[in-house]
């Protein structure tokens, strides 16, 4: 009977010590035509979840780098959950925007546009 009880504790213990799932994440940045852009900044920010582990507060995670020649940037592991992609190229218009991720890989499709023509009101 003990080791029936002692099962079924482990059993509810080993999630919650268990690290949150994991994401394998790439982006992947091309322009309007679809050809890949190098070079260029890509920041992701993990937004996530409130842990109550923590008493409500947020983990700040972030990670910066380039996209490759055929504009591919692979992030690490990442926990899942609410993550904000910022990408910056010279000649183009900054992308940002929010993904939810819940797979343990995903591929992002980034697009960037040309940057518009300036215009004044006066």
């Amino acid at each position: 009977m003990k080791l029936r009880v002692l099962a079924i504790l482990v059993a509810l213990v080993t999630p919650l010590l268990a690290g949150p799932p994991m994401t394998t994440l790439t982006i992947q940045v091309t322009d309007t035509e679809g050809r890949p852009v190098d070079h260029a900044d890509v920041i992701v920010r993990f937004k996530g979840n409130r842990s109550a582990k923590k008493l409500g507060r947020k983990t700040p995670v972030s990670w910066e780098m380039r996209s490759n020649q055929s504009g591919t940037a692979k992030i690490p592991p990442i926990p899942q959950g609410t993550i904000e992609i910022q990408v910056i190229a010279k000649n183009y218009q900054t992308f940002g925007d929010d993904f939810e991720v819940n797979e343990d890989e995903k591929t992002i499709p980034i697009q960037l546009k040309a940057p518009q023509q300036q215009y004044s009101v006066h």
